[in-house]
């Protein structure tokens, strides 16, 4: 016995709808990861913060490591390239 598998076909509104979700789907899924590296792991996480590198511990506490120069804004969709 075959069974088919349930297809949705979206017009493309509904895709435009869905596609808008996308980014905030995507900033959800990074602060989960980044919650659950500090509680699973019970380890460090070091991320740029105000212009410094900081370590943050799962209890919250945070040590600065190192002041950095605020840099450049960058518009989103930029494309960076190294110079040689």
């Amino acid at each position: 016995m075959s069974t088919k598998a349930h297809q949705t076909i979206l017009t493309e509104r509904g895709m435009q709808i869905a596609e808008r979700r996308i980014p905030t789907m995507a900033a959800k899924a990074g602060h989960e990861a980044y919650w659950t590296t500090l509680r699973d792991t019970g380890a460090v996480t070091v991320k740029m913060a105000n212009g410094q590198v900081v370590e943050r511990m799962l209890d919250g506490s945070v040590t600065v490591i190192k002041n950095m120069a605020i840099g450049k804004r960058v518009k989103p969709g930029t494309i960076l390239r190294r110079v040689k």
